[in-house]
């Protein structure tokens, strides 16, 4: 890295979440600080937002190696704040933001226009996709933007309040993609429920391109326990998938219609499959420690090579019922020595729950 591309110190950890989670987000970013210390803003309840400011500055290369977004449940987004402007004039919103982006002493490789997903920042999400390409503009001509340049950093600017933005880095590899950590997809006019959009996250947010590309696979043979009406199951069957749906309910007919699923009436808990398949994933309402004791112990025995599941979490104690669930996982792999992998989120289309992923880990 040559001189002129250092990037700057920064003063503030910023997030953004579901409404209604702050609490969980601000506690989980305390927890992975380790060696940082911070001083929290007050929550903002339902703002979708969190803010810890740093007392002292430090590099963003440190807190970017410090703090993993894919090590975090509750944060869509995450990026490390190094300029804050206010007043921001209605007619010229452009010029202050770009001069305030030559402090981060570094071109970037993307710019993201962003508020929260929240009732008072959702009209602010209209202006920062007003002024995406005015920006993009200005920051090409100044050459401050080089999206070729892929290894560079991002730049987030997010808008706090009319007149308020918030500007931080991020680099590719510990950010989502999508502006406001949020993909956007659409409903398929035959999938039974709207819940299939949660599968379809999961295997975005949750696995890399070339992950699902390895691991996802025409062919292959899944299992969906509590499957109806079969929301899961379809997303599976139309990426080519053999399912075999274990629900005493009713199957949607779009879903049978697709030629790829078996469907049993059978217990989720108790039914078990003849020999080992490639997948499983499981929509259950229970209690969240008995989810995840199921996902582990089909892991652990090797009857699932990988699985996605959610967890529904309780009205109060959210981040103490996600640890609990996280020590219930390393308690069942590590009591076979089993090495695996554990990526928790919440999800856009997810409510009051998470969504996981766990798998063998070579």
């Amino acid at each position: 890295m040559s001189s002129k591309d250092r990037h700057a110190a920064c003063d503030a950890l910023i997030a953004l979440c579901r409404p209604g989670f702050e609490s969980e987000c601000q506690g989980e970013l305390l927890d992975a600080f380790g060696t940082f210390t911070g001083r929290p803003a007050k929550v903002e309840r339902d703002s979708g937002r969190v803010r810890i400011d740093l007392p002292n500055l430090h590099a963003f290369e440190t807190l970017d190696r410090g703090i993993r977004l894919s090590r975090l449940t509750f944060s869509r987004q995450l990026c490390f704040g190094f300029a804050e402007i206010r007043d921001l004039p209605e007619r010229d919103r452009v010029t202050p933001l770009l001069e305030a982006a030559r402090g981060a002493t570094t071109p970037v490789s993307a710019i993201l226009p962003e508020a929260a997903d929240s009732a008072d920042g959702r009209p602010l999400s209209g202006l920062a996709r007003r002024l995406a390409a005015p920006l993009e503009r200005a920051f090409l001509k100044a050459n401050l933007l080089r999206p070729k340049r892929t290894a560079l950093p991002r730049l987030h600017i997010l808008f706090a309040a009319p007149g308020t933005a918030w500007l931080a880095l991020s680099s590719p590899d510990n950010g989502s993609p999508w502006p406001m950590g949020i993909p956007r997809l659409k409903m398929p006019g035959a999938a039974p429920s709207r819940s299939t959009l949660k599968l379809a996250e999961a295997f975005m947010s949750l696995l890399g391109e070339d992950e699902l590309a390895e691991r996802l696979r025409p062919g292959q043979r899944a299992v969906d326990l509590g499957a109806a009406p079969g929301g899961w199951t379809w997303q599976l069957a139309q990426r080519g998938l053999r399912v075999t749906a274990i629900d005493n309910g009713p199957m949607a007919d779009s879903v049978m219609a697709t030629g790829m699923v078996d469907h049993l009436r059978a217990d989720g808990f108790t039914w078990r499959p003849a020999s080992p398949v490639d997948w499983l994933v499981c929509d259950m309402v229970e209690q969240p420690a008995r989810v995840a004791a199921l996902m582990a112990d089909w892991v652990a025995t090797g009857r699932c090579r990988q699985a996605i599941f959610n967890l529904k979490l309780p009205m109060k104690k959210r981040l103490d019922e996600v640890r609990r669930c996280r020590d219930l996982i390393d308690q069942r792999m590590r009591r076979d020595g089993l090495r695996y992998e554990l990526r928790l989120r919440q999800l856009y289309h997810d409510r009051e729950e998470i969504t996981a992923y766990l798998a063998h880990s070579s």
